[in-house]
């Protein structure tokens, strides 16, 4: 009876895990999405909304990364997550920085960036497809941040001067991987419970 309580305990913990896990992905998937929109929309046509954008992207990344990893046990259970804030903040300081120097200083500093979170939340994803399963799109969206920003840092040295719409992409695939993420672990977690 023991062994079944704390069975129940385990995996009652798990499915309250998985469920806040949702729902963080979706609202990640959520902001992604209108952070895009906004590119596209007003980020094209005014500088100050493109930089705007441009710092907030990443800043919103620390300050997801910091909630997740709070709701997750902390940062001390969760040391990738605390990287991946570090790294995100100070990349969104390195875009204002970037921001005077031109669209070639940023899309350098969101390569850097791309590749330092990118391998963050691959191995976070590693780490909880152990307990809760169903990360593999968070696995494949580190691998492909990674790549992304080798492309972004390629790019940046090249004559052409980039865009926000250069980001944009990147963006769209986050909220992807994000939307995708979500939705398995909804399903995953409903198989559980049946």
């Amino acid at each position: 009876m023991t062994t079944t309580t704390a069975g129940l305990t385990r995996g009652s913990a798990q499915a309250g895990m998985t469920a806040n896990l949702t729902r963080y992905y979706a609202v990640r998937a959520i902001v992604a999405a209108a952070w895009v929109a906004a590119a596209v929309a007003i980020g094209r046509s005014d500088g100050a909304a493109a930089a705007l954008l441009l710092v907030s992207y990443p800043a919103w990344d620390a300050l997801a990364n910091w909630y997740d990893a709070r709701s997750s046990g902390g940062l001390r259970s969760n040391p990738t997550q605390a990287l991946n804030i570090a790294v995100s903040l100070v990349a969104a300081i390195a875009v204002a920085v970037a921001l005077q120097s031109g669209m070639n200083a940023v899309l350098a500093v969101f390569g850097i960036w791309a590749i330092a979170a990118g391998m963050a939340q691959l191995i976070t994803g590693v780490r909880r497809w152990r307990t809760l399963g169903a990360q593999w799109a968070m696995i494949l969206s580190g691998a492909q941040s990674m790549l992304a920003g080798v492309f972004f840092v390629t790019q940046a040295g090249l004559a052409r001067i980039p865009t926000i719409l250069d980001v944009a992409p990147y963006a769209a695939f986050g909220a992807f991987y994000f939307l995708v993420s979500a939705t398995w672990l909804m399903f995953a977690n409903r198989r559980r419970a049946a």
